[in-house]
């Protein structure tokens, strides 16, 4: 078998990198050099400045250190997206540059799949569930139906970004990360906004209260403390709710927020409570780096060739979901639960029961050990007592939802009717979209979020639609938040199969009958959330 030696290039914000792989994935070389602005945030001329000074002098320092000469390269891989214009357009002219003078073939690979295919290929991870954290991206990301699909992102700003710029505006210096780590360790707890949207989560508003709270003065070793661990929580909630969702046994952090010790305990916590293996590479490969557009150039160029020059233009808003991937082993590993137990989900625990005479099940709503109790209780406590509302009031907009039979705040559970039916997510045809289309309009003209609509969220029984498990209900007049709901189905639709997602949601749509509502869906996933 021959061997392929491939030299990448990555430059998508501050830091430059390039990196030297076989295609039996062996590390030769990597070189890099960030940039830390003397003051702001990373702007996009400087690090394309910072880009064009230093990928001359890397290139060399690499193939020094692979100890290669130019003629052994065979492929050159260059990060294509997403990322700084100014940056990525260094970047990209850069590897055309090299690949013209040396006569070699060029592909330009996606950011973020670099960081989970070298996370992969550094720690044998097979088919994770990944979080992928760093200052201009926060997801997770899984294999699903031939794509890495975005199970959950930010609404607004990266957690990396949301430090950073907590760290700058208190005068703590770039990269805030760090030295907010280095205060959290003599903090103590202080109430913060906890934002999770059914499998997105958002830190625009915890950053301003955490801001606010540095204007009063509240000692910031305090801040940093409660800052962390909120934001950690979020993260490592909607990673739960993914591998919940997926069913995967492994779990995989990675991106430059990786480097957070907490953030690593927290998620590995809540690996082992579900039992999945959890990985992370090695720090050096969890930032940027050249080494991962390496990778995975040898991994496309494998699968579909070399890109002609033509097609090797920047994509600053290059999404992850956007890129076939034909080399993912799909094969999952199943929990099993114990007998008395129905089912366990990212948030509770589902208990058979009885409630006079009648089958029943208990939703027991755990304790997460990977958050500290002052946010799990108060979570915990305050979605128990907003469940049980919400099943209530979802009835009186015409929903059926289980009977509720008892509430206990103390213990943070709900005994419920058993709903002896069948889960949306096996049965689903395009009436049935239709239908669930109408449910959740009226849910809506009620202003109740579901907070959590997947095709396992959704029963049919007696030919009757019911929905179940409010668990992260609230109530919104906001057309944003109606349209985030809606959103968390089109994700649990395209789990179950991508290419009749986009059929399904389309009837859901239809059921629902609000234009004005498909415009806000448009224009929210048409934001590039998570690009730098």
């Amino acid at each position: 078998m021959i061997i392929l030696i491939c030299l990448g290039i990555e430059g998508t914000a501050e830091k430059t990198g390039v990196g030297i792989v076989d295609s039996d994935g062996n590390i030769l070389a990597m070189a890099g050099k960030q940039l830390f602005p003397e003051e702001g945030g990373i702007h996009p001329r400087i690090a394309a400045e910072h880009h064009a000074e230093w990928i001359p002098k890397l290139i060399p320092q690499a193939v020094e250190q692979a100890g290669i000469s130019y003629d052994d390269i065979d492929l050159i891989s260059f990060s294509q997206g997403p990322g700084l214009g100014p940056a990525l357009r260094i970047v990209a002219t850069s590897a055309r540059s090299l690949a013209l003078s040396l006569n070699k073939p060029i592909i330009g690979v996606n950011h973020c799949i670099g960081h989970v295919e070298v996370g992969k290929l550094d720690t044998g991870a097979v088919n994770p569930v990944s979080l992928y954290v760093s200052g201009g991206n926060s997801q997770v990301i899984a294999y699903e139906s031939g794509r890495y699909r975005i199970f959950g992102e930010t609404l607004d700003i990266a957690i990396g970004n949301c430090l950073d710029h907590f760290g700058r505006e208190t005068g703590l210096g770039h990269p805030g990360g760090p030295v907010i780590e280095k205060l959290a360790k003599q903090g103590s707890y202080i109430d913060l906004p906890y934002v999770v949207k059914g499998m997105d989560f958002s830190f625009s508003g915890l950053l301003s209260a955490a801001l606010r709270e540095a204007e009063k003065g509240t000692p910031m070793e305090d801040i940093c403390f409660s800052l962390q661990e909120t934001a950690f929580s979020m993260l490592v909630e909607v990673t739960e709710r993914a591998l919940s969702h997926t069913q995967k046994d492994e779990v995989m952090l990675c991106g430059g927020v990786s480097a957070n010790s907490r953030l690593r305990e927290m998620l590995k916590t809540m690996s082992e409570e579900h039992g999945a293996k959890f990985y992370m590479p090695e720090m050096k490969l969890c930032g940027d780096n050249g080494v991962m557009i390496a990778w995975l150039g040898l991994l496309m160029c494998k699968e579909f060739g070399p890109m002609d020059l033509s097609e090797t233009g920047i994509i600053q808003k290059f999404r992850t979901d956007e890129v076939d991937i034909p080399w993912i082993d799909n094969t999952k590993s199943y929990l099993e639960l114990s007998d008395d137990l129905i089912a366990k989900g990212a948030e509770s625990n589902i208990v058979k029961s009885s409630y006079l005479g009648e089958k029943a099940v208990l939703k027991d709503r755990i304790p997460k050990h990977y958050r500290i109790s002052e946010i799990d209780d108060k979570i915990r406590k305050a979605r128990t007592k907003e469940e049980a509302k919400l099943l209530s009031d979802a009835k009186r907009a015409g929903v059926r939802t289980p009977i509720l039979y008892d509430v206990n705040l103390k213990d943070k559970s709900i005994l419920m009717e058993e709903i002896d039916g069948e889960m949306v997510k096996d049965i689903i045809n395009e009436d049935l979209a239709f239908r669930i289309g109408r449910e959740i309009a009226k849910l809506h003209s009620a202003d109740i979020i579901h907070g959590d609509i997947t095709t396992s969220n959704i029963m049919l029984q007696d030919d009757k639609l019911v929905f179940i498990d409010f668990g992260l209900g609230r109530y919104s007049h906001f057309e944003e938040d109606k349209a985030v709901d809606l959103l968390v189905l089109k994700k649990s639709l395209q789990s179950i199969d991508y290419n009749l997602a986009v059929k399904y949601f389309d009837c859901v749509l239809k059921g629902y009958d609000n234009e004005k509502m498909v415009n806000h869906i448009s224009d929210i996933e048409s934001r590039g959330r998570y690009t730098h």
